[in-house]
């Protein structure tokens, strides 16, 4: 770790002081949760703050997106800091306080917290200057949820007229004890794609199947047959996961129905995997149909390659959060089949998007990300602080 041990003193003694504000906004937000390009309040919030803070603040970036340049005119790298601000069509149920007071919507996979903690760093820098070089580029993100938001703000121009040289992120985790910093070089969160079928027969009285074309026999032939793409055309040390997530069909019990809709998932990590994948599932998804005299209509929705950390940037963050937390507490982090357009900044420039453990048996801080009951351990907030700001400067001091 290249910072000093003075300035890493700053940073400590600094994340403490912000912790009553860091908590303070992350219950903001959770009170008042805005979905996917919906994050009107939200973006106002922090692209005032950022003013507030002297920073140069471009607004509604990709529809609701918020970029705050914080420059400390002396020559020197570029880091991105990206946070994601976006939350769940999900009816809250913990009793909390701060519960969402937005029926069917709530902060249930952390993000408030990540935005919370972006924005303490954010203050940390500015009233730090002397602590760095270069420019720090903070990106708050909306639509992750949907992955949405990286696209549209990088097609609107997002990192237009900087040269970036790191990017780094984190993700608050309430599969993970507080105190422990899981991180992973290379692949570390899935590919995420989304396809849909229309499954067409010729529909008529279930008495007599003969006369009719059945969709939902065709479906049933589908669906199994997909799973053997992962059982029998898949490199065992590939992860690759298929999953069907709906199907619709069919009014009534005496009758067979014209059509079928399927919707389903695909997650890989390898590109290459990626793609051969996607061509088989379609041309499995016409041969189906095909065999048994249906036609199918297929939609595909390409989603957000794999987050890939760079192996170098990943052990220089290791040692940041090693000096935090202590070596014994960043363990190696498994790979995560879900997705985040983390992967859209990641390849803007090298970096890492580690994770930061929010759980706490003792106040029943358990569930899962995107259950009703879901909450984070806000003693964890100041240590992400901390973390994502000693993370940010080693990436600006090498």
């Amino acid at each position: 770790m290249t910072i000093s041990s003075t300035a890493a003193d700053i940073i400590k003694q600094a994340a403490q002081a912000l912790r009553d504000e860091t908590v303070a906004t992350r219950r903001d937000f959770h009170q008042h949760p805005e979905l996917a390009f919906e994050e009107v309040r939200t973006s106002k919030i922090i692209a005032d703050k950022l003013e507030q803070l002297g920073l140069d603040v471009r607004r509604n970036v990709g529809k609701t997106g918020v970029v705050g340049i914080l420059d400390s005119g002396k020559p020197g790298k570029t880091v991105v800091v990206r946070a994601d601000i976006d939350a769940l069509p999900i009816h809250a149920e913990r009793d909390v306080p701060y519960r969402s007071q937005v029926d069917g919507k709530m902060h249930a996979c952390g993000h408030d917290g990540h935005a919370a903690v972006a924005l303490s760093t954010a203050k940390l820098f500015s009233e730090h200057q002397d602590l760095f070089t270069g420019k720090l580029v903070f990106i708050f993100q909306p639509a992750e949820e949907i992955v949405g938001g990286a696209k549209a703000m990088l097609a609107e121009g997002a990192l237009e007229g900087f040269n970036v040289d790191a990017t780094i992120g984190l993700h608050l985790s309430s599969d993970t004890p507080t105190g422990i910093v899981p991180v992973r070089a290379g692949p570390a969160m899935a590919a995420t794609d989304a396809f849909r079928f229309v499954v067409k027969g010729s529909g008529g009285h279930a008495a007599k199947p003969n006369e009719t074309i059945d969709p939902i026999v065709t479906s049933s032939q589908l669906v199994m047959a997909l799973q053997t793409l992962v059982s029998r055309e898949t490199d065992p040390v590939k992860e690759t996961v298929i999953s069907i997530t709906s199907i619709h069909g069919g009014t009534a019990f005496n009758i067979i129905p014209e059509n079928v809709e399927i919707k389903g998932t695909l997650r890989t990590f390898d590109a290459a995997h990626r793609e051969y994948i996607i061509g088989r599932i379609k041309a499995v998804a016409k041969g189906v149909a095909d065999m048994m005299r249906a036609t199918v209509d297929i939609e595909w929705f390409e989603g957000t390659p794999a987050v890939v950390n760079d192996a170098t940037m990943t052990e220089r963050l290791r040692e940041v959060a090693a000096s935090v937390v202590g070596a014994d507490n960043v363990p190696e982090k498994d790979p995560i089949m879900g997705g985040d357009d983390m992967s859209l900044w990641l390849q803007q420039a090298p970096g890492c998007y580690f994770f930061v453990g929010a759980r706490n048996e003792a106040t029943g801080i358990t569930s899962p990300h995107h259950h009703p009951h879901f909450d984070i351990d806000e003693d964890a907030l100041p240590i992400a602080v901390e973390i994502l700001s000693k993370g940010a400067l080693d990436f600006l001091s090498r």
